[in-house]
């Protein structure tokens, strides 16, 4: 058998003519070098090369050898170079609103994360209106969204009630106008609010508009505003308010629905699917 290393140093001996310049490009001592072409000689059976005082020059087994040990080592280099390659993973490109990342990733998107190491799963939160958007222009594979009606290509998980909610014992609720906390533009939650204030309710204004449920919390806590709060992020620390008391518009039951690109799902995405199926529990809280 014709070791690698051994056809290394024979070739660099015949491309440079010098056993000492063929140590120094090999980063080994010339009698290493020297040792090593005596083994090679020894493997074939031939006389490789003949020296003389202007250097070294190939016999004719030589020479022939020289193709083969080219094509060995590359063909060892392409090998080491093909195996040592991780296998090309699946990226599997999910959008949920900023709002259930937490309960969507402690009921099933960790455990999918943990079981399917072969997988890259990307999160990519916003609220609902721009990941159907981004999932029409096919930036994302599948969208967990809110919406108010069944949708074309959805399949819904959960239904979630809205509440709007105040400090527990505040005043936010009888300022004119009414101070809201609500999610950004392109928000279904926000839009519906809107859609549904008619211009013989009290008035409202927005006084605080982000993605964040924590800050939108904060904002109710500290009696800043009110807000319209899914049932399991309402605290001991808050009231719900009833359209009718306090003149705000009725909020429509909402809906958790796994919304599908164009593309035809693959098995990895089919699974992510099912596993959320089988947490419908654990996601509406129960």
């Amino acid at each position: 058998m014709l070791k690698i290393e051994l056809l290394e140093s024979f070739i660099a001996i015949a491309e440079l003519g010098s056993l000492s310049r063929a140590a120094e490009r090999l980063c080994r001592t010339q009698s290493a070098v020297s040792l090593q072409l005596k083994r090679l000689e020894e493997a074939v059976g031939q006389q490789l090369l003949n020296r003389d005082h202007k250097g070294v020059n190939l016999t004719p087994s030589g020479e022939r050898l020289l193709n083969y040990a080219r094509q060995m080592v590359k063909l060892n280099q392409e090998a080491l170079s093909e195996l040592s390659q991780e296998p090309e993973r699946e990226v599997i490109r999910l959008g949920l609103p900023t709002d259930y990342v937490v309960r969507y990733l402690t009921t099933s998107l960790l455990e999918f994360i943990r079981e399917f190491t072969a997988i890259e799963l990307v999160l990519d939160t916003d609220v609902s209106g721009n990941l159907y958007r981004r999932l029409e222009q096919g930036e994302l594979d599948l969208v967990i969204g809110t919406h108010w009606e069944p949708q074309p290509n959805a399949e819904i998980l959960v239904e979630r009630r809205f509440h709007w909610v105040g400090k527990k014992g505040g005043n936010a609720k009888t300022r004119r106008p009414i101070p809201l906390a609500l999610y950004p533009e392109n928000c279904p939650i926000r839009a519906q609010v809107f859609a549904h204030h008619h211009l013989n309710m009290v008035p409202v204004r927005a006084v605080l508009s982000t993605p964040s449920p924590e800050a939108i919390c904060m904002a109710v806590e500290n009696d800043l505003a009110i807000a319209p709060i899914a049932d399991f992020r309402i605290r001991d620390t808050m009231d719900v308010l009833e359209p009718e008391e306090t003149g705000l518009p009725k909020l429509p039951t909402f809906n958790e629905a796994v919304y599908l690109g164009k593309t035809v799902p693959t098995p990895a995405i089919s699974q992510l699917i099912e596993l959320l199926r089988t947490h419908r529990q654990a996601i509406i809280g129960e």
